[in-house]
């Protein structure tokens, strides 16, 4: 018989291409990963393994178990997600995340929300951008994951995956308080060609939208400065060192020195939380999403409609 927690060792390796990686994404030893790899090749009575370098690479029946190990660990999630329906409680662990300013404006009163409804549930979240939210989903790392995408441009989103809507949030851009436009009701993207702007970082989702957006304006965005939160951004622009995109979410409070103007396009992001569908059934998620959704009514602001 082959072991279920050694098949998930082989899963974890195939899906992170290191023995190291594994071992990090199972809260556990190098070693303990190398000897779990060991037992289920004898298991198999076939070689997972060969040396590849200083690593170690998967063999043809290496790949082969881990495509059945992916494909049974989901089975087994989709049993646990039945009986934990068919004992109708909400319990267990939940391993949650959510884009900063949403761990920020969302989390805290949801997750609240949770523990008093629901003491039996554990609650496990943290900070991460939305790509490597829904890549933690997909893997598995993850039960829930809050992330966004933009009016104009959407997150890509894999199959095996439910997302429902809990916001649009609306962006302005902060501005100077002596910048020759924050004196306007209502700007236009174009009009910030020769601004410099603070920006999220290097290749994260937001940074690559804004970059598309002004490009698709005829603007070559004029990038001085990254910061990953915002209200790092913020304090930038009250120091005069730029503008910046604001979304509403989690922004307040906006430091003085700082304007918020109103954009002409009407720009928002698109708020949801997303889970495994084989998971769709667990009270606890059903729970969660319920939380999260309260949580972003109390907020004032309407659901997307998508």
């Amino acid at each position: 018989m082959l072991n279920l927690e050694r098949l998930r060792t082989l899963h974890a390796f195939a899906r992170h291409g290191s023995v190291s990686a594994a071992a990090e994404a199972l809260h556990v030893t190098t070693s303990a990963v190398s000897q779990q790899l060991g037992k289920l090749e004898r298991e198999a009575g076939q070689q997972l393994l060969a040396k590849n370098g200083r690593g170690v690479r998967l063999t043809d029946a290496g790949r082969l178990l881990s495509e059945h190990a992916a494909r049974i660990l989901s089975q087994v999630e989709l049993a646990q997600s039945d009986l934990e329906a068919h004992r109708g409680q909400v319990a267990g662990e939940l391993r949650m995340s959510a884009f900063p300013t949403a761990a920020r404006g969302l989390f805290p009163a949801a997750l609240a929300d949770l523990r008093g409804r629901h003491p039996a549930l554990r609650l496990r979240s943290c900070e991460l951008e939305p790509e490597l939210g829904v890549a933690g989903v997909a893997r598995g790392d993850l039960d829930l994951a809050v992330v966004l995408d933009w009016y104009n441009k959407p997150m890509p989103v894999p199959d095996g995956l439910v997302k429902e809507p809990l916001l649009d949030d609306p962006a302005e851009v902060a501005l100077p308080a002596g910048h020759p436009l924050a004196g306007r009701d209502e700007v236009d993207l174009a009009e910030f060609a020769g601004d410099e702007w603070i920006t999220w970082g290097e290749g994260e989702f937001c940074h690559e939208w804004l970059l598309f957006t002004l490009r698709s304006k005829g603007v070559e965005p004029l990038v001085g400065h990254r910061a990953g939160e915002t209200h790092t951004q913020l304090a930038m622009v009250a120091a005069g060192l730029g503008v910046c995109i604001a979304p509403l979410l989690g922004r307040d409070p906006v430091p003085p020195g700082v304007v918020l103007v109103p954009l002409k396009q009407q720009v928002r992001r698109h708020v949801y939380v997303l889970w495994r569908a084989d998971a769709d059934r667990r009270p606890s998620i059903r729970a969660a999403v319920d939380a999260l959704r309260a949580a972003a009514a109390r907020l004032g602001r309407p659901l997307n409609a998508r």
